[in-house]
This record gives structure tokens, sequence and C-alpha cells, in this order.
């Protein structure tokens, strides 16, 4: 009879059962840690998901993620608010259903070139919403994977329709301001005017009576020619004649009649250089930028303040350079316009008032200092003197718009007004301005 089999564990000694435990044991161990950190990435791919859908569904934009056969496979932002409820861009769909039917040709080429050449580009079409076609602005950059292959395409756009309509805001209000800008300074020229009413009627009666007068005298001395013609057209003897040309003074009238044309030519031309004066005083100054001599303009400017002040201010002169400027003459001259209104206002309680006018070249630039020796801007009051309807004047003597206008005229013309010195001996004004050739 043969024996009988033998367990096969009892050929495991006990060393062997503990190895066996000890590696189940490991094993278990390892799978539990496996989990726990399955379980975590799971949790962190979890939370990224939630926070990249939070971020996709904040975005203001219309964002599409489109595969090569142009299937929409994600949408986010703000597709709803833009395109509708009922809009085609839905995930399964063609991104060409998206946009009106005369523009799908054009989209399919431009995200399959981007897909070909993995390259951004930009586009405007317009995209088929509730409430009609509406334009978009549509960046569409190529999607890769991580050997840089492209799999299919990104589009993010932004409606422009209310981008446009807030620059044509922009640009009414920008023409409306500079309408407004354009009615100050000519609300100034007409103050400024108003101020040289009574010096210009005094400049224009002198030469006017004048010529009146001259004229008077034309007529008696035509009379008395008119006789002596007469008396030779009816055949006078010589004797005769030569009587009636020394009863008629004809040798002395003949010599004040030069004297009486001159005279009124010279009238004559001095009220045309007075209206052509008044004529670019008044002129709104729209012109184009041009070289001028600034001491030529300057001049007139102060001339004319001059005529129409009761204070005898004595005005000085000197140009250090003949190089000419470039701006607007019209307005360049109502900017000294108002730095002499303001000196000569300064200067009425002043002993010997003078006002300086120098002109010379600094870096590139025409300079203009307009000094005066007056009691100087208050220290309060220096750091104000450009803010607009900033007077120290009393009521009804300023507007406080000159020197802001005059100050914004300067930087138009690439230069600049500043206050260059002040004190109890005098304020000293400074006009900048590109000299010619500078930019």
């Amino acid at each position: 009879m043969a024996p009988a089999p033998r367990d096969q564990t009892e050929t495991f000694s006990d060393a062997a059962w503990s190895d066996v435990i000890s590696a189940v044991d490991r094993t278990y161990s390892e799978l539990v840690a496996y989990q726990e950190r399955l379980e975590a990435q799971n949790n962190e791919l979890d939370d990224l998901r939630r926070f990249m859908a939070s971020v996709l569904s904040s975005v203001s934009d219309v964002l599409l993620v489109v595969d090569r056969n142009h299937m929409i496979e994600r949408t986010g932002g703000s597709v709803v608010q833009v395109l509708g409820e009922d809009h085609p861009a839905r995930i399964g769909a063609l991104v060409d259903d998206m946009v009106v039917p005369e523009q799908r040709e054009k989209l399919r080429q431009v995200i399959d070139d981007v897909i070909m050449r993995r390259k951004a580009t930009t586009l405007e079409i317009e995209v088929a919403t509730d409430s009609g076609p509406t334009p978009l602005e549509l960046s569409v950059g190529p999607r890769l994977d991580e050997r840089g292959r492209s799999r299919g395409s990104v589009l993010v756009g932004r409606p422009v329709g209310e981008l446009r309509s807030a620059y044509s805001d922009l640009e009414t209000s920008h023409i409306a301001l500079k309408e407004a800008q354009s009615h100050l300074v000519r609300n100034e020229k007409l103050a400024s005017l108003g101020r040289l009413v009574a010096g210009v009627a005094h400049e224009l009666n002198n030469p006017i009576s004048f010529v009146y007068a001259n004229t008077h005298a034309l007529e008696k001395y035509t009379q008395r020619f008119e006789t002596y013609f007469e008396a030779v057209q009816s055949g006078a003897d010589r004797a005769t004649l030569v009587g009636l040309r020394q009863e008629l003074h004809l040798d002395r009238t003949l010599k004040n009649l030069r004297s009486a044309i001159d005279g009124a030519k010279d009238g004559a031309e001095r009220v045309r250089d007075i209206v052509e004066d008044l004529r670019r005083l008044s002129a709104d100054g729209s012109g184009e930028v041009v070289s001028f001599d600034l001491m030529t303009t300057a001049r007139t400017a102060a001339d004319w303040v001059i005529r129409g002040t009761k204070t005898p201010v004595k005005v000085t002169f000197d140009a250090q350079t003949q190089r000419p400027a470039m701006g607007n003459p019209g307005h360049v001259q109502q900017i000294v316009m108002n730095l002499v209104q303001n000196a000569v206002d300064a200067l009425e309680d002043t002993g010997a008032p003078s006002i300086h006018l120098r002109i010379f070249e600094r870096d590139n630039a025409i300079v203009l200092h307009l000094l005066d020796n007056g009691p100087g801007v208050p220290e309060a009051a220096a750091h104000s003197v450009f803010d607009p309807f900033f007077t120290t004047k009393s009521v009804g003597k300023g507007t406080g718009l000159g020197l802001s206008i005059s100050h914004k005229i300067a930087e138009e013309h690439g230069g600049s007004l500043t206050l260059f010195e002040t004190g109890p001996e005098g304020t000293c004004f400074e006009l900048r301005l590109p000299a010619e050739g500078e930019a």
C-alpha cells in the first residue's frame, strides 16, 4: 500500500511564510499609497478642470476650440451673451455656421491657413446673432500637441460694434472740445479787440482827417486851375494870362498841389495799414503752419495793445536772432497780445512803466522773453496763472482765460509758455517756438 501524499504547506518553513506575508503587506501598502496619490491627483485634476472652466466662462470674449475639420470641440467665454441663446456655435457643429453665409468660405480658408502655417492671424468677420449680423474681431491661432503638430485652432473674438460706437462718441466729444476751444479763442480775441476800439478809432481818425483836409485843398486848387484854363480857352492875351496867374497864385498852388497829393496818399496808406492789421488780428488763424518773423509779429501785437491803453508804457524791442520761427502767426500774435495786455494791467500803478521784448535762439528754438518792471506775480498765484478762469484782476477786468488759451496754443505749436521769473522787480514770461527747419 502506497504512502499518503503530504500537504505542500508542510514543505514551507516559517521563514518562507514570513517572507510571503511581508511581500503581501508591502504590495498592499504600495497599492494603498498609489491609490492615495491617484485620488490626490484626481482631486488636483478636478480642481484644475473647475478652475479652467471658471476662467473660460469668465472670459469676456467669444472662445471656440476647433479641430482640423472645423468641428467645434469646446466653447467658452461670452458665447451666449454675444451670439444669443439660439446660436449655432455648439460643440459638434461646424464653426462655419456661426458666420453669415457669404463669409463662410473666407473663415474656412483662414482656419486652414493657420493650421497649415501654425501662425496666428486676425480678421474681422460678421457672425449670425439673435439680433442680426454683428461684426466680430476674430483672432485665430493654431492649437498644437506635445510634438508641435497642429491639432486644430483656437478662435477668440470680441464684438467691435460697441468699440466703434465708443470711438464715434469719443470723436464727437473731441470735435466738440475743439470747437469749444476755438470759440474761447475767438471770444478772447473779441475781448481784446473791444479794449482796443478807442485806440483804433483814434488811429483811424488822424489819417482820415488828414485825407479829408487835403481833399478840400485839392478842390480849391482845382477851381483855380479851372479859372485859368477857361481864360486860356477863351483866347485871352498873354498879359491877361500872366496877370491872372499871379492873381490866382498858380505857382505856389502847383507846389502845394504836390504836397496835398502826397499827404492824401500817406493818409490813405495809413488807413490801409491799420485795416490790414485789424484783418490779421481778427482772423481765426486756422491756416497752415509757416515760417515767420517772430519779432515782426510781436511788434504788431504790442503796438495794438499800447494803442488801446491809457497807461503811458514804454515798449522796447531787442532781436538777437534773425532765424524765423515755425507756427501760425495769427495765433502767436494772440499769445503776445495777451502777455502784453497782462503786463500793461500789472503796470497800472507803477512809476515809469516799461515792457521789454527780447527774442533770441536757444536749443533750436526761437524764444521770446517779455519782461515788465511791475510788482510781480504773488507767490500764491504763481502756480495757477495758466489755470482756466484764474485771474487776480477785479471783476469785469478779466476772464481768466487769456493765459490758459495762450498756454494751450503754445503747446499745439510744439512749444511752451512759462512763467520764467517773477519778483518785486518785475515779471518775465517765456514763449518758446520751434525754429525754422525743426519739427
